[in-house]
């Protein structure tokens, strides 16, 4: 029978890899000067606000995997995106915007949904095929 929460055996390695995720999301969306990229599509930054969160919350539902952890993470990453936003009104070289809120949420979301299943065990995967015990 399958454990639902297997024990990764480079645990620390992919935590430490998702704090420093989070850290980069914590930085681009607190800098003065935020990185200006133009691809020429509409409503770009709000791709990229949407990808940012997707990451965070997909990254770590390969580490978490009981029903209760990958809650946690859902509302952690929402309360991430809306105190982003908000502590971003207080700067004023940026804006607080609801569609930025919107797409976070959708991001969070949108990996939550994903890594129910088979997409939430690449990291097991990977480890499996590194670890692989040969007889």
């Amino acid at each position: 029978m399958e454990k639902i929460n297997p024990e990764l055996k480079l645990r620390g390695f992919w935590l430490m890899t998702g704090y420093a995720l989070v850290g980069l999301v914590v930085y681009l969306s607190m800098t003065s000067s935020p990185v200006k990229l133009n691809f020429g599509f509409m409503y770009q930054d709000k791709v990229f606000h949407a990808l940012a969160y997707f990451a965070l919350m997909f990254w770590f539902a390969q580490i978490y995997h009981e029903k209760i952890q990958r809650r946690m993470l859902v509302l952690i990453f929402l309360l991430q995106g809306l105190l982003m936003e908000y502590l971003q009104s207080m700067d004023s070289a940026r804006t607080a915007e609801l569609a930025d809120m919107l797409a976070n949420t959708a991001g969070v979301i949108l990996a939550f949904v994903l890594t129910r299943r088979t997409l939430g065990r690449i990291l097991i995967n990977i480890e499996s095929v590194f670890f692989r015990q040969d007889h």
